[in-house]
């Protein structure tokens, strides 16, 4: 979902759309659920080929934001707010037959990364917020102020993937309170050791701190047996990650699932973005998208 989107949806566009659209394949007469519909950019895509879409999302202001986008697609939108760990509960009431297709593009939306307010960049000050959902109780304030220094440690190793986390948390520990993105920001940067680094030292630890304050692995590993269970024979699973965490999670889900003789895969490799797209939109250089397919009846 990192990708060039805006506050104003008319400038929003999803990241690997081409090859989500030739992957699902959307048609009249389809139907597809985005588990992450964000500012509606993938939504967008499908429903203008003659598709209807289910959209769903944790965060009320893309909500919102994707309605007034897809509103000229009247009734073939249907916009459900939750997380998409939920995702069984949440279209049940909807009565929908098995699904064509469903794609998860996850990670922090553009939206969210370009509003300092919601506290998940460190290249504008703002509060340590972080969360998707901003009715959640815990924030990243909560984590870097309330948890014991090993638990910190582990949190910045763990879901950051940050060889510096026990140095990182220790100056946390010492520094509390820590209010702002820009403290934060500051203080990791300090601690890192000198040199040439090819990202921002918080990098990580941003990261890490998202990924635990939205227990976004947790709800991932929850959603994707889900989102299988809902496809009809011949549809379509894709998910589009932005780190190794979420990638090997979907690697490791479809390889299980395609042992078990349950979804053929369709990505060998994950399909990344072209030169042309990451000219376009440097924030897509991370994507990876992989897609399985559930066996039509009576295939080998």
């Amino acid at each position: 979902m990192e990708d060039v989107g805006y506050p104003s949806t008319k400038r929003h566009a999803p990241v690997l759309v081409a090859e989500v659209v030739a992957f699902l394949d959307p048609r009249p007469g389809k139907t597809f659920l985005d588990a992450t519909v964000g500012l509606g950019g993938h939504a967008e895509a499908l429903l203008s080929r003659g598709a209807r879409v289910v959209g769903i999302d944790r965060d009320p202001e893309a909500l919102a934001l994707a309605q007034e986008r897809l509103a000229p697609f009247g009734d073939r939108a249907t916009f459900l707010r939750g997380n998409f760990r939920d995702l069984r509960a949440l279209v049940a009431p909807l009565g929908l037959p098995p699904l064509d297709g469903v794609l998860f593009d996850l990670g922090v939306s553009s939206l969210q990364l370009d509003s300092p307010g919601r506290g998940f960049s460190f290249s504008a000050d703002g509060p340590l917020d972080m969360r998707m959902d901003p009715d959640a109780s815990t924030t990243a304030a909560d984590l870097v102020n309330g948890l014991p220094e090993r638990d910190l440690a582990r949190i910045l190793l763990e879901y950051g993937e940050e060889r510096y986390a026990r140095r990182i948390a220790r100056a946390i520990a010492g520094a509390r309170p820590i209010r702002t993105t820009g403290e934060l920001a500051s203080l990791v940067a300090r601690v890192y050791p000198p040199g040439r680094h090819r990202i921002h030292p918080a990098t990580r630890t941003f990261q890490a701190l998202r990924i635990a304050v939205n227990d976004e692995l947790s709800a991932l590993q929850g959603a994707l047996p889900a989102a299988l269970s809902l496809l009809r024979p011949g549809g379509v699973l894709g998910v589009i990650s932005f780190h190794s965490l979420e990638d090997r999670i979907a690697k490791r889900f479809l390889r299980t699932e395609a042992l078990a003789g349950r979804v053929e895969i369709l990505t060998k490799k994950p399909v990344t973005p072209g030169e042309e797209e990451l000219a376009r939109n440097p924030r897509a250089r991370s994507a990876k998208l992989r897609a399985g397919r559930v066996p039509e009846v009576g295939s080998p």
